[in-house]
């Protein structure tokens, strides 16, 4: 499943691989966007667990079965 999580702050680079390798992208409002595939909901509740125990603040989430179009 393809996963795009925004969240408040700009999370360090280095959490990436922490974070099942979810690509982060800092963005100009003080947010940073995770995204990318996971393999299961399992998975997404893991990466969710990560982002609660770092005292981040979730601000969206959306999931969808295949990899957004671009453009």
């Amino acid at each position: 499943m393809h996963v795009s999580i925004r969240i408040q702050g700009h999370l360090d680079l280095l959490w990436q691989e922490w974070l099942e390798g979810l690509e982060i992208v800092h963005e100009e409002e003080g947010t940073s966007k995770l995204s990318g595939m996971l393999a299961d909901q399992a998975a997404l509740y893991g990466v969710l667990t990560k982002i609660d125990h770092l005292s981040l603040t979730l601000l969206s989430l959306e999931r969808s079965e295949t990899r957004p179009q671009e453009g």
